[in-house]
């Protein structure tokens, strides 16, 4: 992998898609980078990734037609169950917050990764428009159908063009396998996407991709790489991507950064037997040291940890 733009400590990161793309979001987030998800939740097809971008971009309010009653919730057939509402002004205010959010993050990242799940989705009829979540309604309410490689590229090139054209997308593929679509259909699925992908990266000079999907199943090729559902990848099968993205998409100084970050992550996690004792304020003192040597990062919340410990007299 030859990336357009490599990673490191400055890098604003905005991570929208599938649930894979929060594992990815949360290791960079623990390895303390700058990162944002995506404040509509989880999105797993195409048009609803583009759809939360365009919205983000132009702060489109939110489409009060686009809001369903989910037991006693109400919640955007464009977003994920976690913005559910107990009532419509509140659901309304949440979507329309997240819009918020989304822009303001989106403008500000100069990194974005977009993670697709899946290329089958569910139509709404009334709408006409592809659904992020169905939220339960009657199945009798949507069409469902398999994206086009035609239609991803036609529904991503106005924002390749637009929004994201001064940032490095890096596009990666869900490993998480869609077992409800069925096997060929999933197969399908994947491919159709995984051209789609190519031929974006092919056309536009800011975007890469990073092979996540061939990572768990072609390198590690095997069931015990899954968690016990099968289909999600494992703790381990995590773990073994980020060291692999990271060699690919960090700098060589972010690169030599990150154990040094990560030890001082971990040293704020540990909770001795004694507090007060000399050795764990000593401990403190070359944490604290030892996070204020290094500039890039924002260890306020370590460091708040370990002068609180080390003040103790």
């Amino acid at each position: 992998i030859t990336p357009t733009a490599k990673i490191d400590y400055s890098t604003k990161i905005f991570a929208v898609g599938s649930c894979f793309a929060q594992n990815i979001a949360q290791k960079l987030i623990q390895a303390k980078f700058k990162v944002n998800l995506c404040p509509t939740g989880i999105l797993f097809n195409p048009i609803s990734i583009a759809t939360a971008l365009t919205n983000f971009t132009h702060l489109n309010a939110v489409n009060i037609e686009r809001i369903v009653t989910r037991g006693d919730s109400f919640v955007s057939l464009d977003s994920h169950s976690c913005l559910a509402q107990a009532t419509l002004d509140d659901a309304i205010s949440a979507l329309n917050n997240a819009i918020a959010t989304g822009h303001k993050a989106l403008s500000e990242a100069n990194c974005v990764i977009i993670t697709f799940g899946t290329a089958w989705v569910y139509e709404h009829i009334a709408t006409k428009s592809v659904v992020a979540n169905c939220h339960k309604q009657p199945l009798s309410n949507f069409i469902r159908r398999r994206l086009s490689v035609e239609e991803i590229i036609t529904t991503f090139t106005p924002l390749m063009e637009g929004i994201l054209s001064d940032k490095h997308v890096i596009f990666t593929l869900s490993p998480v396998r869609h077992l409800s679509d069925g096997l060929t259909e999933n197969s399908l699925s994947k491919a159709t996407l995984r051209l789609a992908i190519a031929e974006l990266c092919s056309r536009f000079n800011n975007a890469d991709y990073f092979p996540a999907y061939e990572i768990v199943t072609d390198d590690l090729r095997d069931y015990r790489f899954y968690a016990e559902d099968l289909v999600h990848p494992s703790n381990q099968a995590i773990e073994y991507i980020w060291e692999k993205f990271t060699e690919a998409m960090f700098t060589e100084h972010t690169k030599q950064l990150l154990p040094k970050v990560m030890k001082i992550v971990t040293a704020a996690t540990h909770r001795p037997f004694n507090s007060t004792s000399r050795e764990y304020k000593e401990f403190c003192h070359k944490q604290l040291e030892a996070a204020m040597a290094i500039e890039e990062v924002d260890f306020s919340d370590e460091c708040a940890i370990f002068s609180q410990y080390s003040d103790k007299s």
